[in-house]
Parts: structure tokens; C-alpha cells; sequence
């Protein structure tokens, strides 16, 4: 087969070219994105490994590698695993390659976007910086509180009043407990080598332990390159995420991690050609439509008990990464996907 991927890949739209057996003998980074595969997990597969072949779709494909002729079907309905996309799909064979087609697909109104939300994550910001001025007012008072009820406890000297100020002490020390979780994010990150592999072990490792009848599975793409970031701080963000996947399933069922590339991504306002993602997955009760909008802001949660920091804090120390997290929640699935730019792929921007 003659090789035509050089003027494929530069193209913005997803392109796959198969064979007359279906089996996938190129796919350009703009696919790889759209269908979330890399081109590690699909080439010289099946069309299926990336999606489902619908009736309309095998017929359109027959056609084209029966009678060799061009033409595009509209509005086509692609399953993605648990997500389905609507695409217009333009098919063209191959001059001189007998059974080989090139597929072009091109949104028909849903697509799948990296591109962040800036307001959102403005906003999100805003509430953060609002948040540790908050924090920082209330610990002063707050230390006062505490020493003045170990003071009075000495005073009692074992008198029936310790108790109530035992309550005192403990509810002051949950507290500050709660404000050094809101400020932890304050501390810049210790940027090193880090693969993102290595983070999710760690992570199911703790999982496990606190958890031993949860079933973490594990789909790793080892094409995936090492980043640049604070290993730690990165741990703190997936295990925030994942111990809530964890407890919404009452610590029980199963979780999955995964990892892929993403190529040509814009992240808190910059393009970059490589991104490496996160995606932590679980098939629990999912997240309440009305909450979706606000998971990411602090002390909202779908808990109980919950203090609704831990989203917050994997938020920012996301960010402090230039990355984004991602969520779609639906009953029986919910994707939490993070994004980590590979540092030395961003675009040059405008100005420089």
C-alpha cells in the first residue's frame, strides 16, 4: 500500500484508512482524538476495536469496496462504548489499491471537544482564591478557640465539664483539619519526570487497602509519554477522584483507570500537540444532573458525610500542572478524564 499518511496526519478531520478486510492500516492523530484510541491499540485491527459496525455503515463500506466509487453518507450514528456520535462519513478507495478505502469523518453537530471551558474555569478559580482568603481569616480565630478551651480544660482539672470541652477541641482540630485541606494546594509543585503509570499504581495500591473489595481494572496504553509535574501532588489529585468512585459504590463493584494519548488539545488556553489522559472510571449510581455543573466547586457533594473539598483540591492541583479535568456522568457510568500537557508540544502562540 502506497504510503499517503504524511498528508493525512496535518489534516484537522479524523481519517482512517482500511482494507478490504476491515482491518485498520493507518489512522491520523485528529482520529486517534475523536475515538480515543491511539494508534498503538488500532492499527492492523479490526474497524470494530473502534467502533460498532452498524448496518448503514457496513453497507456504505460494501459499496465503496465493491464498486470503488466515492460518495459520503450523512448523519450516521457511531457507538463509542458507552457514547454514541453523530458524524457525516465521506468514504474514498484508494487509486491503484484495490479494497482499500480512506474514511473521513466530520461532525454533524456532536463531537468530541477537549477544548476547556475558560468561564467555567475562571469561575472555578475565582471560588478557589475566595476560599483560602476565607480560610485564612478563619484560622486566627479559630487557634483562639483551641487554646482557650485547653485552658479552660487545665482550669476544670477533670471536673464533668471536660466533656463538653473535649467537644470543643476535637470539632476546632476537624476544622483546621478542613482549612489545611482547603490551603494544601498553596504549595508549588516539584516538577520532575513522572509516568503517569506509575501514579495510577500508587493509587490502586491505596485504593486497595482501604477498600478490599473493590476491583480496580487496568487499561494502560504504554505509548503514553512521561510528563513533567509534582508525582505527589498528581497522586493526591487521581486518589481525590478515585476514593470517590470508590465510596459512591460503597466500596465495592469496580473501577477502571486508563490511560491514552490525546493529540492536538487546547488546555487552560494553550494548544498543544501531545497531552497524556486519565481517565477514572466507575459504574456506580452516577451524578445527579443538577449537580454537574458545581462538582468542582468546594463544599458541594453528593454525600452525606462529605465535605466537598476533594474534587476542589484534584481541580487545583490539576491546573497547577496546566492541565483540566473532564467529567460526563450518566446512572451506571461516570468518566472523570484528566488531561496533563506533554511539555515541549505546545504551539508557539500569536505574539511570539
Amino acid at each position: 500500500m502506497k504510503d499517503i499518511s504524511p498528508g493525512l496526519d496535518i489534516l484537522t478531520t479524523a481519517v482512517l484508512i482500511i482494507d478490504e478486510e476491515r482491518i485498520i492500516r493507518h489512522i491520523n492523530p485528529a482520529a486517534e482524538n475523536l475515538f480515543g484510541i491511539s494508534a498503538y491499540h488500532s492499527l492492523n485491527r479490526p474497524l470494530s476495536t473502534i467502533i460498532k459496525e452498524r448496518t448503514d455503515l457496513v453497507r456504505a463500506l460494501n459499496t465503496a469496496l465493491r464498486e470503488g466509487i466515492s460518495f459520503t453518507e450523512h448523519h450516521i450514528p457511531i457507538e463509542l462504548g458507552n457514547e454514541t456520535l453523530t458524524l457525516n462519513l465521506s468514504i474514498t478507495p484508494i487509486e491503484g489499491e484495490e479494497g482499500a478505502v480512506v474514511l473521513e469523518f466530520h461532525s454533524a453537530g456532536s463531537s468530541v471537544k477537549i477544548a476547556r471551558d475558560e468561564q467555567a474555569m475562571a469561575q472555578a478559580q475565582t471560588v478557589q482564591m475566595l476560599l483560602k482568603q476565607l480560610a485564612h481569616e478563619i484560622r486566627n480565630p479559630l487557634g483562639g478557640i483551641l487554646g482557650a478551651a485547653q485552658l479552660l480544660e487545665a482550669e476544670l482539672n477533670g471536673a464533668d465539664l471536660s466533656e463538653y470541652t473535649q467537644v470543643i477541641i476535637q470539632e476546632t482540630n476537624r476544622l483546621q483539619g478542613l482549612l489545611d485541606r482547603w490551603l494544601t494546594p498553596a504549595k508549588r509543585p516539584e516538577i520532575r519526570t513522572v509516568n503517569v503509570h506509575e501514579v495510577l499504581e500508587r493509587v490502586r495500591n491505596l485504593l486497595l487497602a482501604e477498600f478490599p473489595s473493590l476491583e480496580i481494572q487496568r487499561d494502560y496504553d504504554i505509548s503514553v509519554p512521561e510528563i513533567q509535574g509534582d508525582q505527589e501532588q498528581l497522586i493526591q489529585a487521581v486518589l481525590n477522584i478515585a476514593r470517590n468512585a470508590a465510596q459512591a459504590n460503597n466500596g465495592e463493584g469496580t473501577i477502571k483507570f486508563a490511560t491514552r494519548i490525546s493529540r492536538q488539545v487546547t488546555l487552560s488556553m494553550k494548544r498543544w500537540k501531545l497531552a497524556a489522559r486519565i481517565d477514572i472510571i466507575d459504574y456506580g449510581p452516577g451524578i445527579p444532573e443538577d449537580m454537574q455543573g458545581k462538582i468542582f466547586f468546594p463544599l458541594v457533594s453528593g454525600r452525606e458525610n462529605g465535605t466537598g473539598v476533594g474534587l476542589t483540591l484534584a481541580q487545583s492541583l490539576v491546573q497547577r500542572h496546566e492541565g483540566v479535568i473532564h467529567m460526563v456522568s450518566e446512572p451506571g457510568f461516570t468518566c472523570f478524564s484528566i488531561f496533563i500537557p506533554v511539555q515541549g508540544t505546545a504551539y508557539p502562540t500569536s505574539d511570539s
